[in-house]
This record gives structure tokens, sequence and C-alpha cells, in this order.
């Protein structure tokens, strides 16, 4: 089974950056789609970004719209997450996961058929 593992998550203060990273631990791993996902503390998994992995398309929630970019390098099954002007209520654990079905939407969790296991991203005011 393919395993995700994130990191670059840290504490940061407002207004600042952090670059996630996510890496797959088979270089043969070929999704469709991978995206990275959200949940804080009492709250529901919630979606943050995604990108196709063939033809470059990428998508956002609004929350996130002009402060963070999704990418990808291909050859190395390795997704980002650069993060700038963080919020406090950008708090979260944040994981990346990976679709290998053609179809559906990109935002739900039920989606995606691999998840990392997180890593925490915590911004003070």
């Amino acid at each position: 089974q393919v395993q995700l593992v994130e990191s670059g998550g840290g504490l940061v203060q407002a207004g600042g950056s952090l670059r996630l990273s996510c890496a797959a631990s088979r270089r043969t791993f070929r999704p469709y789609n991978m995206g990275w996902f959200r949940q804080a503390p009492g709250k529901e998994r919630e979606f943050v970004a995604a990108i196709r992995w063939i033809g470059d398309s990428t998508y956002y929630a609004d929350s996130v719209k002009g402060r963070f970019t999704i990418s990808r390098n291909n050859a190395q099954n390795t997704l980002f997450l650069q993060m700038n002007s963080l919020k406090p209520e950008d708090t979260a654990v944040y994981y990346c996961a990976a679709s290998t079905s053609i179809g559906g939407g990109l935002g739900p969790p039920r989606e995606y058929d691999y998840w990392g296991q997180g890593t925490q991203v915590t911004v003070s005011s």
C-alpha cells in the first residue's frame, strides 16, 4: 500500500508563511488527483486545495484563494502547499490525499483513496 508523508508544519505568527510537502512512498505511484485537507479541533475535515496530476488544473477553497498555492513534482510524486499570509483560523492539522479514480469531485474527502498522517500548522495572533 502506498503511504503519504507530510512535512513542513510548525508554529508561525499571523502573516507568516509555511511550505508543506507530501511525499509518496512509491515512485511508481500515479494518482489522478492530489489534494490538501485540514481539520481543526472540534471541526470536520475540510477541503483546502487540489491539483490534477496530469493537466495542471488547480482548485482552491474560497477561504484560501490568493494566499495558498498548490503544486507538484510529478517525477518525484511530491505535492506541495505554499501558504502565505497565514491567519489564526488556518490553524489545523493538514493532510495530503491522493485519488486514483476518474470522475467525481475534488473537494469531498470520500473521493480520495490515500491519506497521510497529517502535519500540525499553528498560527499565533
